[in-house]
């Protein structure tokens, strides 16, 4: 459980920063800004349980493999689905 909650938290703060850079440009709402970093970060923990959870279900890994991959992956997503959500 820890690991899924760090890697979760992990992977929110490396890619939530271009979020805090392009939310001053494109939200002028503060209150609906702090909600979406608030439900990226809930998202993101979920996230980060699901996929730690599969990938130790299939025990092709150990957990530190496990963790590594699930924060590259989650990491990604998380830019991508920033940047979706700014060009939007």
């Amino acid at each position: 459980m820890k690991a899924q909650i760090t890697i979760g938290l992990l992977a929110f703060f490396a890619s939530v920063w271009i979020l805090f850079e392009g939310i001053q440009t494109y939200y002028s709402d503060t209150i609906y800004a702090i909600v979406l970093v608030f439900l990226l970060l809930v998202v993101m923990l979920i996230l980060s349980y699901v996929i730690i959870a599969i990938l130790e279900w299939i025990k092709i890994f150990d957990l530190k493999t496990n963790a590594i991959i699930a924060l590259v992956v989650l990491t990604a997503f998380m830019i991508n689905l920033i940047i979706f959500l700014l060009k939007g």
